[in-house]
C-alpha cells in the first residue's frame, strides 16, 4: 500500500476521538511504509457541500452552467482521490444513530454511475474494486451487539456504501460506550488502537 485516502467526519475538531484514533491509523500505515503518500479530507471542518439542484443535475449529466461545472469538478476531483487510493480511512463518529451528514455528502459525491459503479444486466457493479478500507466508527453507546444494536444506521450504511463502488475489503474497527465513564472510554480507545495496529500490520503482511 502506497497511497492512502483519509476521511475525517466530526464536527469536533481535536477532542474527537475518531479523529484521533484516524491519526493513529496514519501513524500506523506510515510505520509500515515511510514513503506512504496520505491525502487528507477533513469533512468536519472543510465539508464538502450538500447537494443542490445544480449539483445534483451535474453528477447526472453535462453541467448546464458554471455552478453545475463547479460541482461536476469537485466531483471529479474526489473521485480522483479515492481511484488514486490503495487504501482509504474513514473516522466516523455517530450522529443520532447514522453517520455524519458531511460523510454521507462526500459519497453523495463519489458515487456516480459509469464512473464508479455501473448498472448492468445483473444489477449495479462496484468499479473500484481491489482497495482496502479502514472504517472507523465511534460511539456513545453500544451498539454493535445487545438491544441497541437494532438502532445502528451507521455501519451498515457504511458497508453499503464502500461495497455499492466496490470496495467490500472493510475493516470496522469500533470504540463503543465512550460515553459510559471516564474508564470504560480509556478502554475502548486502547482497544481500537491495539485493534489498529494489528489490522495495518496484517494488511502489509498479506501485501507481502
Amino acid at each position: 500500500m502506497s497511497t492512502a485516502l483519509v476521511l475525517t467526519s466530526s464536527a469536533l475538531g481535536d477532542v474527537s476521538v475518531s479523529n484521533q484514533l484516524v491519526q493513529k491509523a496514519v501513524d500506523e500505515l506510515r510505520w509500515q511504509n515511510p514513503a506512504l503518500t496520505v491525502t487528507t479530507r477533513d469533512l468536519g471542518s472543510n465539508p464538502v457541500p450538500h447537494l443542490t439542484f445544480h449539483s445534483a443535475a451535474a453528477l447526472r449529466g453535462e453541467p448546464a452552467n458554471d455552478e453545475q461545472a463547479a460541482a461536476r469538478a469537485l466531483s471529479d476531483e474526489l473521485i480522483a482521490e479515492l481511484k488514486a487510493a490503495d487504501v482509504v480511512v474513514i473516522g466516523a463518529p455517530m450522529y443520532n444513530f447514522g453517520i455524519a451528514s458531511t460523510l454521507k455528502s462526500w459519497f453523495d459525491h463519489v458515487l456516480r454511475a459509469g464512473v464508479t459503479f455501473r448498472y448492468t444486466e445483473a444489477g449495479p457493479e462496484g468499479l473500484l474494486a481491489g482497495k482496502r478500507a479502514i472504517v472507523i466508527v465511534t460511539r456513545g453507546g453500544l451498539y454493535s451487539e445487545g438491544p441497541a444494536s437494532a438502532m445502528d444506521s451507521q455501519e451498515p450504511h457504511l458497508r453499503t456504501l464502500l461495497g455499492f463502488i466496490g470496495i467490500t475489503d472493510v475493516t470496522f474497527v469500533r470504540a463503543e460506550k465512550l460515553a459510559f465513564g471516564p474508564e470504560a472510554r480509556d478502554q475502548a480507545i486502547v482497544a481500537a488502537h491495539a485493534q489498529l495496529k494489528d489490522t495495518i500490520a496484517e494488511a502489509y503482511l498479506e501485501a507481502a
